[in-house]
Formats: structure tokens, C-alpha cells, sequence
């Protein structure tokens, strides 16, 4: 496969995007030649500077050739021109997905799955049952694991579910059950005597072992503290990681994802994505962000020289017509998450803890702030300064307002060896920001990638984050219109499969800040203080400012002359209709470099 031109990585991320813009700056070759096809009669939203909405698109090459009028279009079109009429339906860029982890998307659709929804511990005890139930022949040896367990939304709130929950079924396996957020592992009995973690063994670095009174562990395992489970799952097939790819990619194309970045690549889903691309089936453009663990951390020569060879192996270089893939970026965990009951956050003041009774509770400061940065300052700063030299970008998980500080100060780090653009930091989340670190992002140039959807009254952010934030925290709880305000350049992430795929319903909540009715009066209402975003604010978030966070905005993001051919046809104008109502879009058309690679009537059998 082509890989990164060696000079231009030693040379930086500055002269690499300046070989890719000297590329993209052209007008498509051939200017004069007929377009290879003409889309007409659009409501054409092109998210660029002026958020122009114009008529028709032209495309040659796989690019486009023309932005405008009906009668500009047709002029460019000839006999072999392929002419299709919109039908007055919206088209705008296809939607960049800016964080995500595509392969756990797909896997997840193909195993045991809670489905993220509110259970008791009886119910979930029977949902699992049933999977085993279904799967006899697995034992008694053969793991099961169970995906989508929506921990923070457990019924009653707060309950506590341990190895115990899992040890009363009726089966010998090793069972691993992951949260949906990601960040909490449930294992039972026989999983941690396998994994060999007992009442001695210390907490891991950038983790934490739950443990009994016994000290004994109770089965919740929190980050990198399930790593010695997962190290002993038995892997995927590469054939079993190809069907997954393919399940993920399916679902992008139908919600209208053209580019999306996979935030936590490793070697296993770099193979699994090359894969799809040497058969054809990448209909996506994919950027991987590669791991590197606050243990690996500690050496940044031999962490960035590890990400530099997975870029070698599998970067093909700049963009083209046909999708590809780009590896120019490495994923750092500052932290866990905010929600109870896991309170791994790291945070600048103490959570909250009740301080009176479950019938009479009285919330006040506690001990803890949540663990201490997964990367302190000390590993941090010389990390991001070696990978940028190596002509690789941060992007950061800080979901605690100490872990933004400490991830802010990194870039600002980097800033004085890098200064301006030229190296892009995002950090992803961003859940709660302490206000005088709004401005530091503009500052700094440094890119909020966002989870939409998150910020509504649901049970993660109001059973789990409400008292246990306190008033003013909470206030500023998913602070996308306070970021917005002071400056920063909002991108859009997803964080699939942390919650389903609906870049739709992530849109609507980042306009309305409420849930779906269908949650329930207790969920009704807008969430906290913070105004949300407009709606065209929403749309460039997941377009425009999703495709600089991957510095991929000359190549895509909006609908101008020169740039690739990826764009979308949605079945309502979204500017014509109540913000309650574009949860419900349905995407028609998806093209991809002039490619149709999904398609729905009255659009079905278009190329």
C-alpha cells in the first residue's frame, strides 16, 4: 500500500498538508470536458463560507466541477452526462464523523446486546441468561460477552451490580459484560480468576480495581484495569473483523457518514478496514487515531515510533476519488468518565457525595476528584511535542474539567513548538469545562469534538451527573453553546458505539437540548444553562469543522469547485422544519468521490 513520503514526516505535519494543498488548490483536470454527471433542481446547501445555498452540482472525476445554477449545470453537461433531478430535496456535504470506533460498531451488532437499555439487575441477569441459553454448545469454557450496558441507567438509580450479579447464572463461563460508555468492564468469577486478578493485585495505571471490603475485587473493572481481561479474550478472525468492518460501514452509508475517524485504531482494526478497502467495499473515507496507553506513554520515542510505523504500513497518502485511508493521528485517555457510579473524571473540585440518607439525601462536596490525569504534564507535553515532529496530531479524551486543563495545557505546550495550525489538537468530549478555559480553546487553536446527543436530561446526566456534580458544575454540564460563544470550533463526534448511530438525533439535541418524549416526563425539558447550538452551527460541526479537526478541509466538508464529490440527499429541507423534527431525517442518497454508495427511492438506482 502506499504510505507517508518519509521526508515530509520528518519535515512535520506542515509540509506534509502543504504538498496536499498545492494538490487540492487546482481546478478538476480537464475543465472544458463534459461532466461526468449533473445533479439539478436541489435545495443545495454547501456549508462554505457564505453557507451559500445554491441549485445544481456538476461532477467530474470524482470531483466537483461546478456549484450553481440549474441552467450552469446542464451547460456542462454532455451526451454521455449522467443528469439527476434532486426533486427540490436538500443535498449537502456528506456528514464527517469526527469520533468514533467503527469495528466495536460493527462488532457489537453481532454479539450479546443490552442495547443501552434501562434494566434492573433481574432483567439484565435475564437478558444474559437468554444468551447463554441460546449459545449451550459455548460451554462450559467458551466466553460470552455482552455489549451495551447502559450502566448509568440502571433501575433502581445507583444500584450496585458486582461478580455476584453474574455468578448466580446458570452457566460455568467466563462472562464479560461491557458498559456502553466504554470505560467499565462487569466480569464474574471465573473471568477474573482467568485473568488472574486478585485481592493483591495493585490498580494499573490509568485504572481501577472496584474492590469488596475483603479487598477482594467485586467485578467491576474500570478502564485499564479490564485490559487483563481483554488480553485473554480469545481474538477475532480477520474474516469475523471483515464482516464487522462491513456491518460498520453499512450503517455509516445509510446515515450519511462519508469521512469518519476512528478514535482508538489498533493493529486489529487497521487490518479489518484495509481489508474492506482491498475488496472494494470502503465507502468511507477513513482516518485512524492510534492508540497510545498511559503506559506506552512513558517512552514517547517508542510510542510515536509505533504509530509512525502503522502509518507507513496502511496511510495511502492524499485523498482521491475512491475512498482510502489516513493514519496522522494518535488517541490519548486523560481520564474515565463523569457519570456515577463511576466517577473516574478527573476533576478540579471534589464530586459530590449524599452526606444524608437515600429517603432524605443532602449533597455536599466529597473527598474524591476522580482519578489523577492518565498523562500528567510530564509525559504529556513531551508526547505531543515528538508525535507532532513525526508529523502526527493529538487527539485527546478529557471528559473532567481537570482532565480539559491538563489537555489544553498540552497544546498550549505544543503551541510554542508549533505555533498556529499547522498541527491540529482536538480533545474529544469535553463534558464539563471549567469557564475560564472557554476562551483557551479559540486561544490555542485547540478543536472540541462534541457527542451531541449527550447533552439532554437523560439518566446519565441526571441520575448520574446531576447531584453528584453539584449546582454550579452542572450548570455548564456539555457546554456546546458556551464553547461556541467564546470562539471555539465545535466538531462533531459521535463516540458509536458508546451510544447507536443516529447523527439525525445527535443534530435535533444539539439544536433543542431535549431528549426524545418518548423518555419520559422525568427526562422532559432542556438540559442545564447552555443555549445549544443553530442549527447551521450543528451542521458545520459535523462538516466543515469535523473535516479541519482531521485537516481534511481542502478535500472535503463542503459542496466547492475542486473538492471531492461527497455529499448527500435527505428526504426533508432540515431548514423547513420544527428542530424537534430532524431526529427524523432519513437519508435518500449518499455519494462518496461521485459515487453512489447508498441509495433510497426515489434514488435507489443511482451511480
Amino acid at each position: 500500500m502506499p504510505c507517508f513520503n518519509a521526508s515530509l514526516v520528518l519535515a512535520g505535519r506542515v509540509a506534509f498538508v502543504a504538498a496536499i494543498s498545492l494538490t487540492t488548490a487546482q481546478s478538476p483536470a480537464n475543465p472544458r470536458a463534459p461532466a461526468d454527471a449533473v445533479y439539478v433542481n436541489a435545495y443545495v446547501y454547501a456549508v462554505d463560507a457564505r453557507e451559500s445555498v445554491q441549485e445544481a452540482l456538476a461532477l467530474r472525476d470524482g470531483r466537483i466541477a461546478y456549484v450553481g445554477s440549474n441552467a450552469g449545470a446542464r451547460a456542462l453537461a454532455g451526451s454521455a452526462t449522467r443528469v439527476v433531478d434532486v426533486q427540490q430535496h436538500l443535498l449537502m456535504p456528506g456528514l464527517v464523523d469526527g469520533h468514533m470506533h467503527p469495528l466495536d460498531g460493527g462488532t457489537v451488532l453481532l454479539k450479546c446486546n443490552l442495547n443501552y437499555e434501562r434494566l434492573t439487575v433481574a432483567q439484565m441477569r435475564s437478558r444474559i441468561q437468554a444468551c447463554l441459553d441460546q449459545t449451550q454448545a459455548a460451554e462450559p469454557d467458551k466466553w460470552l460477552e455482552v455489549v451495551n450496558w447502559f450502566r448509568e441507567a440502571m433501575l433502581p438509580n445507583g444500584v450496585a451490580t458486582t461478580r455476584v450479579t453474574l455468578d448466580t447464572l446458570k452457566t460455568r463461563r467466563p462472562i464479560l459484560v461491557m458498559s456502553s460508555f466504554g470505560h467499565t468492564a462487569l466480569v464474574n468469577t471465573r473471568a477474573l480468576q482467568l485473568a488472574k486478578i486478585t485481592a493483591s493485585t495493585p490498580d494499573p495505571l490509568g485504572g481501577r480495581i472496584e474492590r469488596e471490603s475483603s479487598g477482594a475485587p467485586s467485578g467491576i473493572l474500570e478502564d485499564a484495569a479490564f485490559e487483563k481481561v481483554t488480553a485473554i479474550l480469545p481474538k477475532a478472525s480477520p474474516a469475523e473483523d471483515l464482516k464487522a468492518a462491513a456491518a460498520a460501514l453499512d450503517a455509516m452509508r445509510k446515515q450519511g457518514v462519508t469521512t469518519f475517524l476512528d478514535a482508538m485504531a489498533t493493529p486489529q482494526t487497521l487490518a479489518a478496514f484495509a481489508g474492506a478497502e482491498r475488496q472494494g467495499g470502503l465507502t468511507a473515507r477513513a482516518h485512524f487515531a492510534v492508540l497510545i496507553t498511559p503506559e506506552q506513554g512513558r517512552d514517547p520515542k517508542q510510542a510515536v515510533a509505533t504509530a509512525r510505523a502503522l502509518a507507513r504500513k496502511y496511510d495511502q497518502g492524499e485523498a482521491r476519488a475512491q475512498p482510502g485511508i489516513t493514519v496522522r493521528n494518535i488517541k490519548l485517555f486523560m481520564d474515565g468518565v463523569i457519570t456515577a457510579p463511576a466517577c473516574t473524571g478527573a476533576m478540579l473540585s471534589p464530586y459530590f457525595a449524599n452526606v444524608g440518607t437515600a429517603a432524605q439525601p443532602r449533597w455536599a462536596p466529597g473527598k474524591s476528584r476522580g482519578p489523577d490525569v492518565y498523562f500528567p504534564a510530564s509525559v504529556l507535553h513531551p508526547l505531543l511535542i515528538e508525535a507532532a515532529r513525526a508529523g502526527l496530531e493529538p487527539h485527546m479524551h478529557a471528559d473532567g474539567d481537570r482532565a480539559v486543563r491538563e489537555a489544553l495545557d498540552g497544546v498550549a505546550a505544543l503551541r510554542k513548538v508549533f505555533p498556529g495550525s499547522a498541527i491540529r489538537a482536538a480533545i474529544a468530549h469535553d463534558e464539563i469545562v471549567d469557564p475560564a478555559d472557554f476562551p483557551r480553546y479559540q486561544q490555542l487553536d485547540a478543536i472540541p469534538v462534541l457527542s451531541f446527543q449527550w447533552e439532554k436530561p437523560a439518566p446519565d446526566t441526571i441520575d448520574g451527573a446531576q447531584d453528584y456534580l453539584g449546582p454550579q458544575r452542572f450548570k455548564y454540564l456539555e457546554p456546546a453553546g458556551y464553547l461556541a460563544a467564546a470562539g471555539a470550533r465545535i466538531a462533531y463526534g459521535s463516540d458509536w458505539p458508546v451510544d447507536p448511530l443516529n447523527e439525525w438525533f445527535a443534530l435535533k439535541v444539539a439544536v433543542t437540548r431535549e431528549n426524545d418524549p418518548a423518555a419520559g416526563e422525568k427526562y422532559a425539558g432542556r438540559l442545564s444553562s447552555d443555549t445549544g447550538l443553530t442549527l447551521p452551527a450543528a451542521i458545520r460541526a459535523i462538516t466543515a469543522n469535523s473535516s479541519y479537526e482531521l485537516h481534511a478541509e481542502h478535500e472535503v466538508g463542503s459542496l466547492e469547485v475542486g473538492k471531492l464529490a461527497d455529499f448527500i440527499v435527505l428526504d426533508r429541507n432540515v431548514f423547513r422544519i420544527p428542530a424537534q423534527q430532524v431526529a427524523d431525517v432519513k437519508v435518500l442518497l449518499t455519494v462518496v468521490g461521485g459515487k453512489a454508495v447508498y441509495g433510497a427511492a426515489p434514488f435507489a438506482v443511482a451511480n
